[in-house]
């Protein structure tokens, strides 16, 4: 079968699409307002906390049973234990569900980077520019195809010519984008109307500064919530994509310095991308522009980009187009964990099965996109929020499913294979496996135990 004579060329290749599949837009846009709704340096704390337990535990188990099974989410879970197969298709369901919406997003911020490029940037700082975009009948949906049809095509070109040659130059390239602006933003310097003067280092200060005034036990509850979420969907875990992508690596890859890379690069990314935003957002608009939410990246940035005079113009190209590639990347690896899994269980070959999918999804996009519109509706979700059809989506998949999957997935590896099924891959190619007894510990013990904790809460149960 084809999906076995895929491979990624070697442990960079790997690397970078794996961390291409990590970083996505989450990071330049869900961390830095995750981070300043959440006490700055307290939530970086706690989320850096969690990388180097939960998401090492969760990153490890997902790369080893892909190389160990040579298979893709479904296959994998039926070849630890016939009767947890379910697991595996429950699994599979997370990226059938994220890839209803997740071209939607990156139609958004395609026609922000072409607004941009195209000189009209002034129109996007509007108050009710975004909405307008969002809520038309036409534009978001003609954006959300055209970023699926490149999708698709991407992944119709295979796993080394298609996934990692995009993967190979795009991850480098947003890394320095990332990096330029966030420079930019620790230059920068305004007086208010009001006369108050604000700089980007007292901006990098405040993110950097734990706030705890005021912390409760519920506060800090929410806190170690939000950044568990936001690690779930960071990371690729849960949703069977780095099981896939672990399927492709070849056996003599050392795969605890791949983890330690990928770790590296997706935190780096995030970290930067606060120290990008949050003081430019601070010195613009103050402590009260830090509180936007979701609408941060599509309404408040283009306004601090307005005002930054003419170089904002420039800023704003360069960050869309970082956020383009971030999403694109994931995206791709969304779609690949999907195509894999269809080929293994159904038995057809890439080509045929992409090109299915790729109908399937350019209607599912279309239909998600007309969610502001033609489809409108409220609803009140179990976590106090209330969402439209793609906030359902998103809802169902990263507060529910992921969740429920990881507490499954620690129950399975912790106790009915043990450990030592990931333990013997990970020391396989004949390098240590350094963080053996912690992710003993975790897999059995603590993860669990938070999984079960954090599921009660994501699903409203707890509270």
């Amino acid at each position: 079968m084809e999906k076995k004579a895929s491979h990624f060329s070697g442990q960079l290749g790997f690397v970078l699409a794996a961390a291409g599949s990590a970083v996505g837009v989450g990071n330049l846009w869900r961390f830095p307002y995750l981070a300043a709704k959440d006490g700055g340096g307290l939530f970086l704390i706690v989320y850096l906390a969690l990388v180097l337990t939960f998401g090492f535990t969760l990153l490890v188990s997902d790369i080893a049973i892909g190389r160990r099974t040579k298979q893709s989410a479904v296959g994998a879970y039926t070849q630890m234990h016939p009767r947890w197969k379910f697991l595996g298709v429950l699994t599979f369901l997370v990226p059938v569900l994220i890839m209803t919406y997740y071209a939607v997003i990156g139609g958004w911020v395609t026609k922000y980077a072409i607004i941009y490029l195209t000189g009209a940037s002034e129109a996007a700082a509007a108050d009710n520019y975004f909405t307008g975009f969002i809520t038309s009948p036409v534009s978001p949906v003609i954006y959300a195809l055209i970023f699926m049809g490149v999708t698709a095509l991407i992944v119709y070109n295979g796993v080394q010519d298609g996934i990692e040659a995009v993967s190979k130059w795009m991850m480098p390239v947003l890394l320095v984008l990332v990096a330029v602006i966030a420079v930019y933003s620790l230059t920068l310097q305004h007086t208010d109307e009001s006369g108050q003067f604000r700089t980007g280092l007292e901006g990098l200060q405040y993110y950097l500064t734990p706030h705890v005034e005021g912390l409760t036990v519920s506060r800090f509850l929410q806190i170690l919530l939000d950044a568990m979420s936001q690690l779930f969907f960071s990371l690729s875990v849960s949703m069977g994509i780095m099981i896939t992508y672990g399927s492709y690596v070849k056996p003599d890859v050392n795969l605890n310095r791949s983890v330690s890379q990928i770790e590296l690069f997706d935190t780096g990314v995030a970290l930067l991308a606060g120290a990008m935003i949050i003081p430019a957002v601070y010195v613009f608009s103050g402590v009260e522009g830090m509180s936007a939410g979701p609408s941060l990246m599509f309404v408040s940035l283009p306004k601090v980009f307005a005002a930054m005079g003419k170089a904002g113009v420039f800023i704003g190209l360069l960050f869309f187009v970082a956020a383009m590639f971030a999403t694109l990347t994931s995206c791709i690896s969304v779609l690949e964990s999907i195509t894999a899994n269809c080929m293994e269980v159904l038995h057809t070959d890439r080509k045929k099965t992409v090109v299915t999918l790729s109908v399937i999804y350019l209607a599912a996009s279309a239909v998600i996109a007309l969610g502001y519109s033609l489809f409108y509706f409220e609803v009140s979700l179990p976590n106090g929020s209330t969402g439209q059809l793609l906030d359902v989506m998103d809802y169902i998949s990263n507060s529910v499913m992921m969740p429920f999957i990881s507490l499954l997935s620690t129950i399975l590896i912790g106790w009915v294979t043990t450990p030592a099924f990931v333990i013997e891959e990970m020391e396989s190619s004949g390098h240590p496996f350094r963080r053996k007894k912690i992710y003993v510990v975790m897999i059995r013990y603590i993860a669990p135990v938070m999984m079960f904790i954090l599921f009660l809460q994501s699903t409203g149960i707890l509270s």
